[in-house]
């Protein structure tokens, strides 16, 4: 990858922005902290339903917002409402203080998707770099994975007694580092191109669908994608914490496993460019697809198994530390630029739909407890590997 580029800055930028707004000391107890509160499993799947369901609804509008106005004041305004949203954890005892946090944090998302992607691609295409999208997306998804590692283990350790003076101090320290993520974010650069689209909005939308309809196979691939996400990463990450402490597992060791984890992740984060160099993009979305359909019926099949569910959890960080920068790269290598954000939003409606679909249909298998649920999984994961993904040729 060239250097002193506008593309080599923003990757810069967006994989410290990424380092700071991963470092969630609550992920490895995060449903604990939600039990310990009164949640049930069914109002999780509520709490996780709230989340998709103001993704679906902001979607459009911030992807719009993005194409329009550029990535950079997209990204402020994402900043803000984050810090919003999360600091209603430090109060949030009934539930629906829960599904307020998780709407507005699910709100907030959206004005960061679709348009990180957009800014990457166009950044690219400035200095002729396009075909290295998967690789720069892989970048900055490692820098996930680092922050990962000492936030789950400070967090594991600091709440393995599951207190409240606990809890609070661990949201502290998260509010702290997302106001350095904003910070950042006021060092973003727009792409030249990307912020040059002035058309009606209801004209950007209508493209967007229209590519979309043009496409099929765009279409098949983000279906692809998004069912084996859904199960193998939103929903798993929730339960595999219950799965965990079952087995026997301390809370505090709960922040090893997630470190581990997240040492794979960056390192196959890196890789992406070399395995996408060696196999084909569709093959390595196929495997990895089938690999998380396997990882999710061990974790159900042998829960009280405690080798078993751990080389299951690997696996699945695994998948989802690859499948992401090679989508991206498949994806953006159709889409038109002038429409990019909008389209990928329109998409990310359909996530949400479907988001919605799945939690609530697992929600009815919930009272039947968390290997019913990582069955349900298995199904959905099955269901989204077999789906075609098509590649478009470049000249």
């Amino acid at each position: 990858m060239k250097k002193h580029t506008i593309a080599s800055h923003n990757i810069t930028i967006l994989f410290w922005v990424q380092f700071f707004s991963t470092i969630s000391f609550l992920q490895p107890v995060m449903t604990l902290f939600y039990m310990e509160r009164g949640l049930t499993e069914s109002e999780i799947f509520l709490v996780l339903m709230c989340w998709s369901g103001a993704v679906m609804l902001g979607e459009v509008p911030a992807g719009v917002f993005a194409d329009r106005f550029g990535a950079k004041k997209s990204f402020i305004i994402g900043g803000f409402i984050k810090i919003i949203s999360y600091s209603f954890l430090f109060i949030a005892q009934e539930p629906w203080l829960f599904f307020l946090y998780s709407g507005l944090n699910g709100f907030s998302v959206t004005f960061f998707s679709g348009a990180d992607e957009a800014l990457i691609y166009e950044s690219l295409k400035e200095s002729d770099e396009q075909n290295l999208m998967d690789h720069a997306m892989g970048k900055i998804q490692s820098a996930g994975f680092i922050s990962m590692i000492a936030a789950v283990l400070f967090g594991a350790y600091m709440a393995k007694d599951l207190r409240e003076d606990q809890f609070q101090l661990l949201i502290g320290l998260g509010m702290l580092f997302y106001i350095i993520e904003l910070i950042l974010l006021f060092f973003v650069k727009n792409p030249s191109n990307q912020a040059s689209y002035r058309e009606n909005p209801f004209t950007q939308v209508v493209k967007g669908i229209k590519v979309i309809r043009k496409c099929p196979s765009l279409l098949w691939m983000f279906m692809n994608v998004t069912l084996v996400f859904i199960p193998a990463a939103a929903v798993y990450d929730y339960f595999n914490q219950p799965l965990f402490t079952n087995a026997g597992i301390p809370v505090a060791y709960i922040g090893i496993l997630y470190a581990i984890a997240a040492v794979i992740g960056y390192f196959s984060s890196n890789s992406v460019g070399w395995m996408a160099s060696r196999y084909s993009r569709v093959f390595l979305m196929h495997v990895t697809g089938w690999i998380a359909v396997i990882g999710l019926v061990i974790s159900a099949i042998f829960g009280e198994t405690l080798w078993m569910i751990i080389g299951a959890f690997f696996l699945l960080r695994f998948v989802r530390s690859i499948r992401y920068p090679i989508y991206s790269q498949l994806s953006n290598d159709i889409i038109p630029s002038e429409v990019r954000a909008t389209t990928i939003s329109l998409l990310s409606i359909l996530d949400s739909v479907l988001d919605l679909i799945v939690f609530g249909l697992l929600s009815f298998v919930a009272i039947k407890g968390v290997p019913t649920i990582l069955l349900g999984c298995a199904i959905v994961a099955m269901i989204g590997t077999i789906l075609p993904i098509k590649a478009k040729v470049l000249k």
